[in-house]
């Protein structure tokens, strides 16, 4: 390695650089060779971080807990005392649900101010052992310098007349300061690797909770506190609560910002809407129609299909993916395909969402944006589930519906013949064209081939499916003979090291973020399937 080196700004790319380098000085042949590798070592920037500030910011983040608490707790207690039946808000909130929404958002405070607190606490105790260990390496790598001496000139007539005893001892040298340098870089390269992952972590962590914050998402003067609060708080009949809220953080924010965007004469007929509403889901599902950018008029027309109707029927119609709260549990994988054993069959009515109906159909590219259209989009849901009346509970019928759905998506990619397959080209066109307007954000492709590749992009789609916004995978993988497999998915989901997929042969299963750096992503497919190479980003 010789010349000058450019800046590495960032904890991947010093940890990627430092790999480089932990493979290259073992095998560095001459002192100038050595002397190069170990100033590129050198010109690396030691892990960044104020361990002081993330303490203390993580204390004042842990002394909220408690208040928060104490806020859980009083409003527990109103709600012990029995409320009549009375309406509070703009949109006839229920006391008794208001107030039990707000007990729900006050421990979801606290767990969010003491999961932010972890997460700064840890990202604080990795990074002060990650910088003395940097430290310690680079002073290995100065000691190894001092051992060389300066760099041998182009004309070196030393050597041209040198004995066998010094060009030993020479060589020597050579291997003992090589010896050094290679414990060195080590260190150095543990030490980054150390701080990028606590770093990713924290980031992960942190962003997570901040999408939890839901309650503060809806910034709009056009609805009560207690209203937001309950849009907030509301999910689907089915699954854990926590993975089936109707609202997504994206969709908050969106819906609160088109409500006060409405002229008055429509913002009025929105209100009468959700006034009107029969149960907070159906209120949920309208602002969640309101967030994909349907017009009053449709989302009119929509909740005429929905009123009345019980969070069963709107969750099996209206929400494609239903999480359960058994579903993150580890019970190992197929010895036979290499697939998780825990997944979760995504239907309607028994049919599942998948692609030709039944998972044979190539149109991987096309059935994973249709569903994930229809996760942002109640009314486009609604169409596939219920019909044009939207009153449909006919599996057959909502399979001819999906089907014909996707070849539609396939021919506007220009997928290939017998619908099989489509290119990178038009998957992006197709995301954008489908999916983009419900969720506010272009996406755009970006290539993960390698696992430094697939790590470094972790962080964005952890935010983005926090936010509630969809990133589509590609996967593949290869036979001994140079066969190559391909496969189109969706990251819906993120707990803790966990991605959630959409497989559109009609499930969804869970994978780790080892799983998905380290060519573990068989785990939501099968063996033939294990690399993801590319992902499209939702861009802000």
């Amino acid at each position: 390695m010789t010349g000058f080196f450019s800046p590495l700004d960032s904890p991947a790319a010093r940890r990627s650089w430092l790999a480089d380098l932990c493979g290259s000085i073992p095998k560095a042949a001459t002192k100038n060779d050595l002397l190069d590798q170990i100033d590129g070592a050198l010109f690396v920037s030691a892990p960044q971080g104020d361990t002081g500030a993330l303490e203390a910011l993580g204390k004042r983040y842990r002394g909220q807990v408690d208040k928060a608490g104490d806020l859980h707790d009083r409003v527990h207690k109103v709600a012990r005392k029995g409320l009549p039946e009375v309406w509070v808000g703009d949109t006839s909130v229920l006391a008794s649900d208001g107030v039990a929404a707000a007990a729900r958002a006050a421990t979801k405070m606290s767990e969010a101010f003491e999961g932010g607190a972890k997460a700064l606490h840890a990202l604080a105790d990795a990074l002060g052992p990650a910088k003395k260990q940097d430290a310690d390496g680079r002073a290995k790598l100065v000691q190894a310098k001092q051992q060389l001496g300066p760099r041998d000139g182009f004309f070196d007539l030393g050597r041209l007349i040198e004995t066998d005893e010094e060009k030993a001892e020479r060589q020597k040298v050579l291997a003992a300061a090589r010896a050094v340098a290679t414990d060195g870089v080590a260190l150095m390269h543990k030490a980054a690797v150390a701080a990028d992952d606590a770093v990713r972590a924290a980031a992960r962590d942190l962003n997570k909770w901040a999408a939890e914050a839901r309650a503060g998402k809806m910034h709009t003067g056009q609805l009560s506190a207690v209203d937001r609060l309950m849009l907030a708080d509301t999910s689907g009949k089915a699954g854990a609560a926590d993975y089936n809220e109707i609202l997504t953080a994206t969709e908050l924010e969106r819906s609160g910002r088109a409500m006060d965007g409405l002229p008055p004469a429509d913002r009025s007929r929105m209100e009468h809407l959700l006034a009107d509403a029969k149960s907070p889901q159906e209120k949920a599902y309208l602002m969640k129609a309101l967030a994909a950018g349907h017009k009053v008029d449709d989302i009119e027309a929509f909740g005429g299909k929905i009123h009345g109707k019980d969070p069963a029927w709107l969750q099996r119609h209206l929400s494609p993916i239903v999480t359960q709260g058994d579903s993150l549990r580890d019970e190992g994988t197929d010895p036979g395909n290499g697939a998780n054993l825990n997944t979760d069959l995504q239907s309607f009515d028994g049919q599942q969402w998948a692609q030709g109906g039944d998972g044979r159909e190539g149109t991987c590219v096309a059935s994973s944006t249709v569903t994930a259209r229809a996760m942002v989009d109640p009314v486009f849901a609604l169409g596939l589930t219920g019909g044009p009346s939207g009153q449909e509970d006919d599996p057959v019928a909502f399979r001819m519906r999906l089907v014909d759905e996707q070849h539609r998506v396939h021919q506007e990619g220009h997928g290939g013949k017998n619908w099989d397959g489509m290119d990178q080209k038009g998957k992006t066109e197709v995301l954008n064209k489908e999916v983009s307007p419900e969720t506010g954000g272009s996406y755009e492709l970006q290539e993960v081939r390698d696992a430094d590749s697939r790590r470094n992009v972790l962080p964005e789609i952890e935010k983005a499916v926090a936010e509630g916004k969809p990133v589509p995978i590609g996967v593949e993988g290869y036979e001994a003979d140079g066969t190559r497999h391909g496969h189109a998915m969706m990251i819906i989901g993120q707990e803790g090291d966990k991605l959630q997929i959409y497989n559109p042969w009609g499930q969804t299963t869970w994978v780790s973020e080892d799983d998905f750096v380290n060519g573990g992503m068989a785990k939501a497919s099968d063996s033939r399937l294990p690399d993801a190479y590319a992902v499209h980003l939702p861009q802000d």
